[in-house]
């Protein structure tokens, strides 16, 4: 984390989908057999909501289009994101961190 004062790692449970991997390169949204593919691969589980987050919560975003794009309503952004949860002076208990890859 190269900000002063974020913790470095994720959320408990976090997977990784960078939001550039949900468009194509003019900047559309992939097919919906892509992204159905992608969320599967990044471990997306149908029944489970999802919630979408990033640095600051803006590029989350894009996520949550390509979900709705899927049909996928039970999807929330954590506006907060890494810049909340990550915040070094937050009580370890309440915003626990993970490292390692994702």
């Amino acid at each position: 984390e190269p900000r002063a004062g974020m913790r470095s790692g994720a959320m408990p449970g976090a997977k990784c989908l960078p939001r550039a991997e949900v468009l194509n390169p003019d900047g559309t949204l992939k097919s919906r057999d892509a992204l159905a593919a992608l969320f599967a691969n990044a471990g997306l589980e149908e029944e489970r909501c999802v919630v979408t987050s990033c640095g600051s919560g803006v590029t989350a975003a894009i996520l949550i289009l390509a979900l709705e794009a899927l049909g996928h309503k039970r999807c929330r952004l954590y506006d907060g994101s890494w810049a909340e949860w990550g915040d070094a002076s937050n009580d370890p208990a309440l915003f626990p961190v993970e490292a390692g890859a994702r």
